[in-house]
């Protein structure tokens, strides 16, 4: 296992060099500055902030400068929040939206599998038609749907809920839920398709014919199995909760790294960019390792090469 592991993580260190590489260079292409949309500063004032910068280099020299300081762990200052590092404004952030999508998570599979499991023991009978009317739903409405109707009904209409920020626990459960309820949805299904694939192998035909109980069978064979697509889904799932939830953050006013993430698009802050693209990068190819490693416990016929 320990081969496996080295191995995944030097094609992870080539994929973010890659995601690194296409990122920087398409963002210049895109027309346009970081300074351009100023129009309080005159076209010398840009241009000295342009060299500054060092974004008066030809791109590949850049490009160059940029990897190379990456390397040693500098990802360079913002070009809009003067003064203030890359890495300063990414790990002040971070903490905010992992926490929010960690229990985000958590509900998702805390709801997503036992509903899945009740679905699948209680095929085509009512639970189970009602539960995926509900997940249908569940993964047709956008969050911002969800969001906007939450705050309008919890926070100003019955006054019940915090609606702005992070301040108390009770202001957790309005971006949590809707932040929760895509992930709930598909788990809840994906988990359903799963256990009804699972229920059709031989070795639970064998476990039935032996006359164990349905529920037993369940739970104690077939789950174990059923659940492999569930792991696979929550790594990059957990991954792109983490920076891509900008609507939700942006809705409840919460000071998360997804936030940041689409500003920086929006201003053009090249570095911010760069930077927040590397951390998400960086996130996937870790989940995905943990995943892996995952499949092995859970499944030991599992081979890691």
């Amino acid at each position: 296992m320990a081969k496996y592991i080295i191995k995944r993580i030097a094609m992870g260190i080539l994929s973010i060099f890659i995601v690194a590489t296409l990122t920087f260079f398409l963002m210049n292409l895109v027309p346009g500055g970081p300074f351009v949309a100023e129009k309080s500063i005159s076209k010398a004032a840009q241009e000295a902030l342009a060299a500054k910068y060092g974004l008066d280099k030809p791109l590949f020299q850049q490009y160059l400068t940029y990897m190379g300081d990456f390397l040693k762990g500098d990802m360079g200052l913002s070009l809009r929040q003067r003064g203030r590092t890359v890495s300063d404004i990414i790990f002040s952030k971070f903490p905010v939206s992992a926490g929010l999508a960690g229990i985000a998570v958590a509900v998702a599979l805390l709801i997503g599998i036992p509903l899945g499991c009740l679905s699948a023991y209680n095929r085509g009978k009512f639970a189970d038609n009602f539960i995926i009317v509900l997940a249908t739903c569940g993964i047709a409405i956008p969050s911002f749907i969800s969001s906007v109707l939450l705050l309008y009904t919890f926070g100003s209409r019955l006054n019940l809920l915090p609606t702005i920020g992070l301040n108390s626990a009770a202001s957790y459960i309005m971006p949590v839920t809707a932040l929760a309820i895509y992930p709930t949805a598909y788990i809840t299904r994906l988990m359903r398709s799963s256990l009804l694939d699972v229920m059709g192998q031989d070795y639970i035909r064998t476990a039935k014919a032996k006359g164990l109980a349905n529920f037993k069978i369940l739970f104690k064979h077939a789950l174990r199995n059923a659940i492999l697509p569930v792991v696979t889904y929550v790594g990059p799932m957990l991954a792109s909760l983490m920076t891509g939830s900008f609507v939700v953050e942006k809705i409840f006013s919460i000071p998360g790294l997804g936030r940041e993430f689409v500003s920086s698009i929006t201003n053009r802050d090249y570095t911010m960019v760069m930077g927040t693209t590397i951390v998400l990068a960086t996130l996937i190819i870790i989940a995905n390792v943990i995943v892996d490693i995952l499949y092995k416990i859970i499944d030991p016929r599992i081979k890691l090469k």
